[in-house]
């Protein structure tokens, strides 16, 4: 079969359905998608909030909780011990499927009376339940952890999404076994390691980019295996010490340093994409992978497309978040452990699985608009059917969601439970408000927070974090950007003070869309490389002003 040039029934633009599409689609039983990969994947994202929280109480043992459902939505909200307990049955939550009315509409009116878990945490239980860890969300197995998201196995970090397995460190952005470090981006295997970007094996370092196996240094780019260093120039350990001792602690001669480096950094090349082991692979932040494409922050996955933040998945599409010893998934939210599962969200230890929610607990098979059944088979919206009049009530269903072009395609934005700007949909794509509402989203003013509110004000911030009192975390600072209220918690201030770091001047929000900034965007585009004018794909619009190599150059010149 040859390529198919399409055009998307939502945006207009054009896309195109390659050859192995259309066999991974026959697999599933499926047409070819209607909608372009980035339409698909911000319909998906309206099913997944990380960072967007709320308090209020949960409706069965009435305590205070952290939620991702905002308060005034319709939704009786579980805290994760109630919501795991025998003192409720999903299957007394039931819709009798009624086929003369549409398939959607009864799909929704159940999603609003089965109650929900108040945050995200997998019930595969690996990683173990959070301890002391109450404001984090689709994160398991964390210790001590603060507004941490998409991570588990760690203890001691705050203001982190997707970093594992790591201790004593903040504001991260996925990595993997970090101790000691702040304002990490793809920084893996460090210790001590400040501002760094694509780092790995290194120590005590500040400002780094592109680098590996470095120890003290401070401003560098592309270096492996070197120490002592200040902007690239190698320096005595003595005048080391001296040069970064006067810069290191104050706010005002930090930033001089950050601007400093992001112009220096402009001087050097990067690779046209930040890979590791790959094989036959488009994407950026992929390790271990072989044939994805489209594909991004994907670790050990195969012959898959239009992956975001997955794991361990073979033979998938359009997946984010999770993933886990799966395979023939399409078009899913935060599902794992499972196969032939489609249009759902956070499935696990499930098969045969379309349009669900929070199927996951014991194993699964056969279910169609079910939320939260446990051990379920041959189940249509929550209710029990055998097995002829299963199947017989399926083709009904595929059958309707066929005539309206829909089958395939993940639920519809009238059935999502968060607004556009609460979920990573806004992170990686964003919109402005009148762009979501156009395009028929809906757009969240109530977002629980404060501003206005502040009993410091950011001139009054000491300069240098040794001058800054313990009375700060008593303090209510305001953002320099957006103008948010946030504190400094007592564990935070401790590690400014230890790893000799500034108050930050913005809340947690900023700096991680300021990290994201810095990852780089969801998108692939064309270029040549700067060296040998060979055409690749990279994640650099050609209007930006790095300079671009292709692998092998990449290689020849600094490896």
């Amino acid at each position: 079969m040859q390529s198919d040039r399409k055009t998307c029934k939502n945006c207009n633009i054009q896309f195109v359905i390659e050859p192995d599409d259309f066999s991974f689609y026959k697999k599933m039983g499926v047409p070819a998608p209607i909608l372009c990969p980035e339409c698909r994947f911000k319909r998906r994202a309206l099913f997944r909030n990380e960072t967007t929280l709320y308090t209020r109480k949960c409706d069965l043992c009435k305590k205070s909780v952290i939620s991702m459902y905002n308060p005034k939505l319709p939704y009786t909200i579980y805290c994760e011990r109630c919501y795991e307990s025998d003192a409720w049955d999903p299957f007394s939550y039931t819709i009798e499927y009624d086929e003369g009315k549409p398939f959607f509409e009864q799909l929704g009116e159940l999603f609003r009376w089965v109650p929900k878990m108040t945050t995200f945490i997998s019930a595969s239980g690996k990683l173990g339940s959070n301890v002391n860890s109450e404001y984090t969300n689709v994160a398991g197995g964390n210790k001590d952890c603060y507004l941490i998201f998409n991570g588990g196995g760690n203890e001691n970090v705050l203001y982190s999404r997707g970093v594992s397995f790591s201790r004593d460190s903040l504001d991260g952005y996925f990595g993997l076994n970090l101790e000691r470090c702040y304002e990490t981006v793809n920084v893996n295997q460090s210790n001590g390691v400040c501002f760094g970007h694509n780092v790995n094996g290194s120590v005590d370092s500040i400002f780094l980019l592109n680098a590996s196996g470095c120890q003290n240094c401070f401003a560098c780019v592309n270096l492996r295996n070197k120490s002592h260093h200040f902007f690239n120039e190698p320096l005595s350990k003595k005048d080391y010490e001296k040069r970064v001792g006067e810069i290191r602690g104050s706010f005002s001669k930090m930033e001089e340093a950050r601007k400093q480096f992001e112009e220096f950094s402009l001087k050097f090349p990067r690779r046209e994409n930040n890979n590791l082991k790959t094989i036959r692979s488009t994407g950026d932040y992929l390790v271990e992978t072989k044939n994805l494409h489209h594909c991004f922050e994907a670790q050990q996955c195969e012959d898959s497309k239009y992956l975001f933040s997955v794991k361990f998945a073979k033979d998938c599409y359009d997946l984010i978040g999770f993933g886990y010893d799966s395979e023939l998934l399409l078009e899913n939210v935060g599902t794992g452990y499972s196969s032939r599962v489609m249009a759902s969200y956070a499935v696990e230890n499930s098969q045969n699985v379309m349009y669900s929610f929070m199927v996951r607990r014991g194993t699964n098979s056969d279910c169609i608009g079910c939320d939260s059944v446990r051990n379920a088979k041959y189940c249509i919206l929550n209710k029990r059917y055998d097995e002829k009049e299963y199947h017989r009530l399926r083709r009904h269903i595929v059958n309707e969601l066929e005539h309206m072009k829909e089958y395939g395609l993940f639920m519809p934005p009238s059935l999502a439970p968060f607004a556009y700007n609460e979920t990573v949909g806004q992170d990686n794509l964003p919109f402005t408000k009148e762009e979501a509402l156009r395009r028929g989203l809906r757009w969240e003013e109530d977002i629980q927070m404060t501003t206005g509110r502040g009993t410091m004000k950011p001139a009054e911030i000491p300069d240098h974090i040794k001058d800054v009192p313990d009375s700060i975390t008593n303090e209510i600072l305001a953002c320099v950007s957006c103008g948010r209220n946030y504190n400094v918690i007592p564990a935070e201030l401790q590690f400014y003070r230890r790893m000799i770091v500034p108050i930050p001047r913005q809340c947690f929000f900023c700096r991680q869309r300021d990290r994201i900034r810095r990852r780089g965007p969801m998108k692939i585009f064309d270029r040549a490389c700067a060296k040998c004018e060979k055409p690749i794909k990279t994640t650099y619009a050609p209007e930006r002003p790095e300079i671009v190599y292709c692998e092998p150059c990449y290689q020849a010149e600094v490896v």
